[in-house]
């Protein structure tokens, strides 16, 4: 009878994910032979003796004394055999008579899963692939025999069995199979020209599946063949690629003395892994660099290389480029060697949280070279797997379950978010949903109630997650030559600071509307980019509907104005100018929350503490390198003067900008003030500074 077939179901992505299972296993390379079917199934064997895995008529099924003209023609009737019956099938062993012009005289064709794979020798130097066998010691082959009638040589079948000791596939998963997974040379030519043009493997198969007229899945191979076609093209130039690589870096450091950049090389004496970053994004990294997004879910199609982008956010709400990296394998040794040279492109300073996709490889990296980094993972590269994941498991409540996913996701009590994720398993029946068990086992990595007291710098917000990937878009298409990736970036990141300048000053000249009227907000609105001010806003407009309730002396309990129950705690130090809430909005965003600014309010606070307007989000973040070049590392109180400079200049322009007449007035005063100041005489200190800059 035949072995027990997979359950059927009609389910596409049901069926995706049986397949890709079944993928892991068939994608056995090896060849070796190990095992093979004995001569004791000899010519004598009958059909009445074989047991039959396929229901089908008797000229479809291999046969004892079946005649073929050549050997390949029994090979094509048997491999046609297998793929109806759900295996596929290998040539074995060969045999022939001794003497000089005998021949080959007997050939077995076997189930691809027959034999044992050999246990391969260990090396300490060179790290061993766990890749699972599909070898399991069938049994089932076909033998045919080389004869001569009246001069004229043929094959026959002399030996045939159909005993399988492993499951047979449906015909819409055996085509899944290695063997019956072909691309023509018409599709390879194809998919070189689309590697060289950027799109991705996933754009190639859809495109493919379009112009042949076939359905989603149904082409004659898989992304995975496509990606193995790639890197064979790109091992073609592998070592002219390299060099051009490296010789195109060493040509911006000539250029730019202050561009970084590391590689590694292979066995082989082969550029393996580069890293590289820009003067201007170490700077940004100073003030910025303390929630950090690396993104390595991209790669660049046309070498089949993964590629690892650091990325941040600016004052002004916008991306801003750290470094990027490419590698020639997603494993731990690749990742922990590509955090140490981003630290040390950084000086040595770590994030305090960085952001990443799902990676077992990379998180084992981060806590071996970030141990003291909170290590969490972006919301939206979990989301964008749940119509994968969920879609056809809970159909018409997919939307459902997917809102009150979001409730839960945004709650702040852990012990809400708990009891919200039981009551959800129960109710939309997800008790054995794999992805759901092991959503909740990494709950403390993504979900906001258990990341609240970590600074996330508003990474995890909706919009930014669109601004992070056009971002990225911007350079992925340059992938004929790596040479001309690396200049893309660059152009991408030179585009970025153009724009984000341009960007900076349309904000800083916009008219801020001030909607409460209250002293803090002017005071914010003053210091705080409209990025950052915007955010403080919203959280002061809501303090009006917030009462505060003092408990003894510095603790206050504040709830909304119609709750007689529960609220927030919030601690108030007067002579530290200390504050805190139970809620810990500001040590996730870096903003004041509505609570901690009742409070303020309440106290009759006019300005917010300079401890709460952090220099990641005012106008001013930092002293530009160029204007402390030179002076000795005791000239804090210079550096200090310089940013309070820079900020009183942007407020300046922000309150000249609302009318005509404030803009007359300011440009006639600030004339006036510069050549008071060019007719002062420059200090030592600061003329070394501008001879140093000439030079």
């Amino acid at each position: 009878m035949r072995g027990i077939r997979p359950i059927n179901c009609s389910d596409a992505d049901i069926i995706s994910e049986e397949a890709r299972a079944m993928l892991n296993v068939y994608d056995d390379p090896s060849e070796q032979r190990s095992l093979s079917p004995n001569d004791t199934s000899s010519s004598g064997e009958s059909p009445e003796d074989t047991r039959l895995s396929l229901e089908t008529s008797n000229d479809v099924i291999p046969y004892i004394g079946q005649r073929f003209e050549t050997h390949d023609a029994a090979y094509e009737f048997y491999s046609e055999f297998a793929k109806r019956c759900g295996f596929s099938i290998r040539r074995h062993r060969t045999e022939g008579k001794e003497g000089i012009g005998k021949g080959l005289t007997r050939r077995y064709f076997v189930c691809h899963r027959a034999g044992n794979t050999p246990v391969k020798a260990t090396s300490d130097t060179k790290p061993q692939r766990n890749r699972k066998s599909s070898r399991c010691g069938c049994q089932a082959y076909m033998r045919i025999t080389k004869n001569m009638d009246m001069g004229v040589s043929e094959w026959r079948v002399t030996g045939f069995a159909n005993h399988h000791n492993h499951e047979l596939l449906e015909p819409n998963q055996v085509r899944f199979l290695p063997a019956y997974r072909t691309i023509s040379d018409a599709d390879k030519i194809r998919i070189q020209m689309f590697a060289k043009s950027g799109i991705s493997v996933q754009q190639m198969m859809r495109l493919m599946e379009l112009e042949k007229c076939v359905e989603p899945g149904y082409l004659p191979f898989t992304e995975k063949d496509v990606r193995n076609l790639i890197q064979s093209f790109r091992k073609v130039n592998q070592d002219e690629e390299g060099v051009d690589l490296l010789r195109m870096c060493k040509s911006i450091k000539e250029k730019e003395p202050n561009f970084k950049y590391d590689f590694t090389i292979d066995s082989n004496n082969r550029l393996e892994n580069i890293a590289w970053s820009y003067a201007s994004s170490v700077h940004s990294y100073e003030i910025f660099g303390d929630a950090v997004v690396f993104d390595t879910t991209h790669r660049l199609t046309a070498f089949d290389l993964p590629l690892g982008i650091w990325v941040g956010m600016n004052n002004y709400g916008m991306p801003c480029f750290f470094g990027c990296v490419l590698l020639q394998e997603e494993n731990v040794q690749s990742f922990t060697w590509a955090l140490k040279v981003f630290l040390n492109f950084m000086n040595g300073k770590a994030p305090q949280t960085i952001l990443t996709d799902q990676n077992i490889c990379l998180n084992e990296a981060i806590s071996l070279e970030m141990p003291n980094t909170k290590h969490a993972l972006c919301i939206w590269l979990i989301v964008a797997k749940f119509p994968s994941w969920f879609n056809a498991v809970l159909g018409e409540r997919y939307n459902e379950w997917k809102d009150e996913f979001y409730r839960l996701y945004n709650l702040e009590n852990v012990d809400e978010f708990e009891i919200g994720w039981r009551d959800m398993v129960n109710s939309f029946g997800l008790h054995t949903n794999r992805h759901i068990a092991n959503l909740f086992a990494l709950r403390t990595q993504w979900a906001l109630p258990y990341l609240r007291n970590h600074f996330l710098a508003c990474l995890t917000l909706k919009g930014i997650s669109k601004s992070i990937n056009s971002f990225i878009q911007r350079f992925l298409s340059a992938q004929t030559h790596l040479a001309h990736f690396v200049e893309q970036v660059a152009v991408a990141v030179d585009y970025r600071d153009q724009m984000g300048e341009q960007q900076t000053m349309q904000q800083n000249l916009q008219n801020i509307c001030l909607k409460t009227g209250a002293p803090m907000e002017a005071h914010a609105a003053s210091v705080l980019t409209p990025y950052a001010f915007g955010k403080l806003q919203d959280e002061l407009l809501m303090a009006a509907h917030y009462a505060s309730f003092p408990v003894r002396d510095g603790v206050f309990i504040v709830r909304h104005h119609i709750k007689i129950d529960g609220g927030r705690k919030v601690l108030w130090i007067p002579h530290e100018e200390l504050l805190s809430c139970s809620c810990h909005s500001f040590e996730f965003s870096g903003i004041l929350c509505r609570h901690a600014l009742r409070v303020l309010s309440t106290l009759n606070c006019f300005q917010i503490p300079e401890r709460y307007l952090l220099i990641r989000w005012r106008r001013v973040n930092y002293v530009s390198p160029n204007l402390v070049q030179g002076l000795p590392s005791s000239s804090n109180e210079h550096s200090e003067q310089v940013l309070g400079l820079q900020s009183m200049v942007s407020t300046l322009i922000s309150e000249a900008s609302k009318s005509k007449e404030r803009l007359d007035i300011a440009s006639r005063e600030i004339s006036i003030l510069l050549s008071r100041i060019k007719d002062q005489p420059v200090t030592f200190s600061a003329s070394r500074n501008c001879t140093h800059k000439g030079r």
